[in-house]
């Protein structure tokens, strides 16, 4: 027989229950298309986190009060920002002060206790040019709104107090008074807090909120609660080492620093931590398909048994017999297993572009979804080939 009659024949059991085949492939490709998708998902999601690392950069360091002698929480001193520009290596250096007691309403009514989770900050004008967000809606603090009831609300925060758009007559309640709203930033990665936060000048702040410190017997807005540093490219961990003692000379155990793009890079790392969990699933589906397949394959040859009896008895052989099964089941086996890749690829498509990732399909991923296509065929297939093969042709023609 040529490799053509060989596939014909092969063939002949799907192409006369199609049905049948097409639900015990259906197996094999659902788990295929698992495997294929969580390690395409993995890819991807890894992909788009160093992207985004790369565009947000990881000369950002961070500088937050730690914890005091006492115990307690520290603060930093009112003078911080300032000395941290005189480091060799700064480029630029912008700062926030969290205001604890204050929280920010959609309206006067609201309960009190009904914070959303959101908190108020003041902020200085360089602010999204250091961090490198970007201002979805409206516009960002100047210094004339800065010194007035504005706010700009982080991604979280518009979307919890309901505010899609920028309108004049759009204001929120913020420490027991209206502030217009001015604009919506970008979601940040670097610094998560800051999208669940209304962000306002430090001038409004010191004016209409008290939020001032006296330094040398005078009040000034502050202090700062967290300072971000941007540095030279390559002199990130030189810098971060003078960091503290420059902040807080007097106490620089009570000084935290932390790179931010650490974080991004720690979530890149793990992003495929479930992957083992998901490739389980995918193998249980597999195995489920196989048993599936190799049922299938028992059954045909039971209601076979007078093709297997003509075939013998025209001189077909064991072997020609056995491969006409395997054939078969490797077969049922691969169009699901392709079915399963096209439908991973199409799926790791999908969910990358809804996320603005590019999409990647490792090389493991298809080709492997197909070997384990072929393994569980040739091994499902090969209990109904063997037993095909020895059956007698008298007692197979019996049934003719």
């Amino acid at each position: 027989m040529t490799v053509r009659d060989r596939l014909r024949v092969t063939s002949v059991g799907l192409r006369a229950r199609p049905l049948r085949a097409a639900l015990s492939a259906l197996g094999i490709a659902i788990g295929t298309a698992a495997i294929v998708a969580v390690l395409g998902l993995s890819s991807s999601s890894q992909a788009g986190l160093l992207a985004e690392i790369d565009r947000l950069g990881t000369n950002l360091l961070t500088v937050e009060p730690g914890q005091s002698l006492t115990g307690g929480k520290a603060v930093l001193p009112l003078e911080a920002p300032a000395r941290i520009t005189h480091l060799g290596n700064v480029e630029r250096v912008a700062h926030t002060g969290l205001m604890e007691q204050e929280k920010v309403y959609r309206s006067s009514m609201i309960p009190a206790s009904n914070t959303g989770g959101l908190q108020v900050r003041a902020a200085s004008l360089n602010l999204p040019s250091v961090l490198n967000i970007g201002v979805a809606r409206g516009r960002w603090l100047n210094a004339g709104t800065a010194r007035v009831p504005v706010t700009v609300l982080g991604a979280v925060a518009a979307q919890r107090l309901g505010v899609d758009r920028i309108r004049p007559d759009h204001r929120v309640w913020l420490g027991g008074q209206w502030f217009s709203v001015a604009g919506i930033l970008k979601p940040s990665p670097l610094e998560p807090d800051l999208d669940a936060s209304a962000l306002i000048g430090y001038p409004a702040a010191e004016q209409y909120l008290g939020y001032v410190s006296l330094v040398r017997g005078q009040a000034q807005a502050g202090p700062p609660s967290s300072i971000y540093v941007r540095t030279a490219t390559g002199h990130e961990a030189s810098v971060q080492s003078l960091l503290a003692p420059t902040a807080n000379p007097e106490a620089p155990i009570a000084v935290s620093v932390s790179q931010p793009s650490d974080v991004l890079t720690a979530r890149a790392a793990a992003a495929g931590a479930f992957d083992s969990l998901f490739l389980g699933l995918g193998v249980v589906a597999l195995i489920v398909g196989a048993v599936g397949v190799a049922n299938i394959m028992l059954i045909s040859v039971l209601e076979r048994r007078s093709e297997i009896g003509l075939r013998r008895a025209l001189g077909a052989t064991q072997g020609q017999i056995r491969a006409q099964f395997l054939g078969e089941s490797i077969l049922l086996a691969l169009i699901g297993g392709a079915v399963g890749v096209l439908a991973g690829i199409a799926a790791t498509a999908v969910y990358a572009s809804t996320k603005g990732w590019a999409v990647v399909i490792p090389v493991e991923a298809w080709s492997g979804g197909i070997a384990s296509a072929l393994l569980i065929g040739a091994f499902a297939g090969l209990l109904p080939a063997v037993r095909a093969s020895r059956l007698p042709p008298a007692v197979a023609l019996r049934t003719v």
